[in-house]
């Protein structure tokens, strides 16, 4: 199935060099505009791969990742981004691209490597029914097909899988300004299956509405679908206002239970001269959420003896990232911080310590010691970063990026790892054995992010 998806997208990708121009002709969004400074968007100002039907994507993500916590396991904890630690690791391959024809239009991008097996392993829904959705859905980063209307300046309708954008970051490395996102971003959504509505009222406005299944998943959890949307606004080209906003019933098997999502953030481009040899441009981006779940025993913001405990997320992030040398060169630092009791959205730990379903048997946990998840328990967290970037033209960057993330309880693999005392998941359990989880780490990351 693999070969066959690589070889359907490629061939797409190079036929569309000999198709004909769209005949339909519409205003631009944001036209005129340089946002390959923002954070989570695109760094090129255009594709080498354009044709008149179709534009073609090439994606590559390699990286190695030290951490000073040695895990036995070599397993990352806590991350939606990396996997491996101390070795090299190909997170991510995509291939694919855009396609238009007279108002038609589609995308489809592939996605292989472990970041195939990441994202997915956090969707609790292809467990409810039959069909394993994390699978059949495990190679593709987006699809969807839709049509343009010429209304404005622009709708388009979509149906399919699509990037969410929740947290400002984008799914991509190669187009956020720090690799290991902050908590604010990695225990957000990535995707959302379902249907979208892309408005632009104005050239510099959009507002887009969702129907979709639920929070990143590839099924629906209980019989209500999620609700939500995106607000993008760019007054001028040094600004982007954006909000994304979510109501849905995503715990699994209590359809009483209700999420609201708020995300919000501000980016600025506050000093630009792209010619100069010494700092060329500097910007900072800043991210504030706040969320809830109420219903069938949790209560929001407030403990009570008879709804239950308090369960909420309230996260914010903050970086700033200088050019130089024409933008060849860039220096970024930041961090976050996130509180979320209840820790419906925390990253469980991988490997024995997963609270997730076995996938032999969805009634029991896949680890003989799950972290904790119950309504009530506490999770606090803080992150901070900083790294240095050589992007040599604007399809390829270097990047050398040090970490360090606390958090209130064990949740980080420590020396021992999470899978047995040698590391092997063939290594029968000790009775006395159990994961180990530190409160604490620090790594570097050496990331090769290639874009076509």
């Amino acid at each position: 199935m693999k070969s066959q998806l690589l070889s359907m997208a490629f061939f797409f990708c190079v036929g569309g060099a000999f198709a004909q121009k769209d005949s339909i002709k519409s205003q631009i969004p944001f036209e005129g505009q340089d946002q390959t400074w923002q954070n989570g968007s695109d760094r090129r100002d255009s594709s080498v791969l354009t044709s008149k039907y179709v534009t073609g994507i090439i994606m590559v993500d390699a990286n190695y990742t030290y951490s000073g916590n040695n895990p036995n396991d070599h397993t990352v904890v806590g991350s939606t981004a990396l996997a491996r630690n101390n070795e090299m690791e190909l997170s991510t391959a995509c291939i694919g691209g855009e396609f238009n024809y007279n108002g038609a239009r589609g995308r489809i991008l592939t996605q292989f490597g472990t970041r195939s097996t990441v994202v997915p392993r956090n969707d609790y829904s292809p467990f409810r029914g039959q069909y394993d959705l994390a699978t059949v859905y495990r190679y593709l980063s987006e699809a969807y097909a839709g049509y343009h209307f010429n209304v404005m300046h622009g709708i388009n309708v979509d149906a399919g899988m699509f990037m969410s954008y929740i947290g400002l970051n984008s799914y991509y490395q190669v187009e956020n300004w720090e690799y290991q996102a902050s908590y604010t971003s990695d225990n957000t959504p990535w995707f959302f299956n379902g249907v979208r509505i892309q408005i632009f009222p104005t050239k510099t406005l959009k507002i887009e509405p969702w129907i979709i299944n639920g929070w990143q998943s590839y099924g629906m959890f209980n019989e209500q679908p999620g609700f939500g949307g995106n607000i993008t606004w760019c007054p001028k080209e040094s600004i982007k206002l954006l909000t994304n906003d979510y109501y849905g019933a995503d715990a699994a098997g209590l359809p009483g239970r209700h999420r609201f999502h708020s995300d919000n953030s501000f980016l600025v481009r506050y000093y630009n001269k792209p010619k100069s040899n010494g700092i060329s441009r500097m910007a900072f981006s800043l991210t504030a959420d706040i969320g809830y779940e109420s219903g069938d025993g949790v209560n929001g913001f407030h403990s009570d003896p008879v709804l239950g405990p308090a369960q909420n997320f309230v996260s914010g992030m903050f970086y700033n990232r200088i050019w130089f040398h024409q933008n060849h060169f860039a220096w970024t630092f930041g961090g976050g911080w996130m509180t979320n009791p209840g820790r419906y959205l925390v990253l469980y730990p991988t490997g024995d310590a997963s609270p997730l379903p076995s996938t032999t048997n969805p009634t029991q946990t896949a680890g003989t010691h799950p972290f904790s998840a119950n309504p009530g328990d506490q999770f606090t967290g803080w992150d901070c970063s900083t790294n240095i970037e050589w992007a040599p033209n604007q399809s390829i960057a270097f990047r050398l990026e040090y970490v360090h993330r606390e958090a209130s309880v064990g949740y980080f693999a420590g020396p021992g790892g999470v899978t047995s005392p040698t590391g092997y998941t063939t290594t029968p359990l000790p009775a006395n054995w159990a994961p180990d989880l530190e409160k604490s780490e620090n790594r570097i990351i050496f990331a090769v992010l290639f874009r076509l």
